[in-house]
């Protein structure tokens, strides 16, 4: 997080939209736990809050990670995901669950 902020001018936060996937969860088919979620954004949300207070409340930190029809409704619920970087799933017809899952948040 200190390189991607020391890379990134006061100004151009606006434009930010941060994404986590656990390395272990590329391409694997394994999904973290909402525990593990949940301490992971909230992390990335009070390290923004310290830095960049100005940006922290407008930032979108996304999850991704063998997002799936079967998970989705269950990860969207976490505090601080705002939405999905959502991989092979997304060429599936159950996207679309994915999708509206999303849009009760």
């Amino acid at each position: 997080m200190d390189a991607i902020r020391a890379a990134i001018k006061e100004d151009g936060w606006q434009h930010v939209v941060l994404a986590y996937e656990p390395v272990w969860a590329i391409g694997t088919g394994k999904v973290a736990t909402v525990q593990q979620v949940d301490k992971v954004h909230t992390w990335i949300r009070s390290y923004l809050e310290k830095h960049v207070p100005t940006a922290a409340a407008s930032i979108r930190i996304i999850y991704g990670g063998s997002v799936t029809d079967k998970n989705c409704v269950e990860l969207i619920k976490v505090k601080d995901v705002d939405g999905f970087l959502v991989g092979g799933a997304s060429l599936k017809p159950a996207f679309i669950d994915i999708v509206n899952s999303a849009k009760s948040k």
